[in-house]
C-alpha cells in the first residue's frame, strides 16, 4: 500500500472513531445483571418447588436443570431468547439457558435440511465440543483426586 493510501486509511479510521457512537458499558452491566439474575431467580424458585416434589435434593436439581434446557430452548424456538439477548447481553449466557441457545440456534440454522440430517445432525456441531472438553476434563480432574488421595 502506498504512503498516500495508507494517510487516507488512518484519516478514514479516525473520522471514523470519532463518529461511532460510544457504548453506555454501566448500562449495559446493570441490564446484563437484571436478565442473568432474572433467569437465576427463575432457576431458583424451580429448584425450591422440584425439592418439594422429589426425594432427594439431587433429583430436584437435576429436575430443575432439565427444565432451564428446556425452557432455554423453547425461548430460542420462539425467538424470545435472542431478543432477550439484544437487551441483557452477556447476562443471558447463564450456563444452562445460554448453553441450549447456543445448541439450539445452531440447529435451526440448518432445519431446510430436514429435521435429522439438519437439525438433528447440526445441533451438535457446538455441543459436541463443549461435551467432550466437559467430560475429559472432568475425567482428568478425577485421575488427578485419585493419585492425590491415594486410591490408585
Amino acid at each position: 500500500m502506498d504512503p498516500q493510501q495508507k494517510a487516507k486509511q488512518e484519516a478514514y479510521q479516525k473520522l471514523v472513531k470519532e463518529h461511532s457512537p460510544k457504548p453506555n458499558a454501566w448500562k449495559h452491566v446493570m441490564w446484563a445483571f437484571l436478565i442473568g439474575g432474572a433467569i437465576c431467580v427463575l432457576g431458583q424458585l424451580m429448584l425450591d418447588i422440584f425439592t418439594k416434589l422429589e426425594r432427594t435434593e439431587t433429583e430436584a436439581a437435576a429436575a430443575t436443570l432439565a427444565a432451564m434446557i428446556f425452557l432455554g430452548a423453547v425461548a430460542t424456538g420462539l425467538g424470545f431468547y435472542d431478543d432477550l439477548a439484544e437487551i441483557g447481553g452477556a447476562g443471558t449466557a447463564v450456563p444452562i439457558t445460554g448453553f441450549a441457545n447456543t445448541v439450539v440456534a445452531a440447529a435451526m440454522e440448518f432445519r431446510r435440511e430436514g429435521i435429522i440430517l439438519g437439525m438433528g445432525s447440526k445441533m451438535f456441531v457446538i455441543a459436541g465440543p463443549v461435551l467432550v472438553f466437559g467430560i475429559l476434563s472432568g475425567f482428568i480432574v478425577t485421575l488427578i483426586r485419585a493419585l492425590l488421595t491415594g486410591l490408585f
